[in-house]
């Protein structure tokens, strides 16, 4: 279930999937793109906060049924 989990958020974020040919590569810019930070920031805050979220869910739901 974990792993479906993090694939589903992966492929959500349009990273799988995705396997450069060398001719693919091209010079980078100087700066990274805003989307890209974006993006990184989004998967970042996904997978702080669905481990968290669940964490949460299970010491919630253990309080109120003991």
């Amino acid at each position: 279930m974990r792993l479906f989990a993090l694939e589903l958020i992966l492929s959500l974020l349009d990273v799988r999937g995705h396997i450069p040919r060398f001719d693919d590569f091209r010079p980078a810019p100087v700066a990274p793109a805003p989307s890209g930070i974006a993006g990184a920031l989004a998967a970042v805050i996904a997978v702080i906060a669905v481990p968290s979220l669940a964490i949460w869910a299970v010491v919630w739901l253990a309080k109120h049924l003991f």
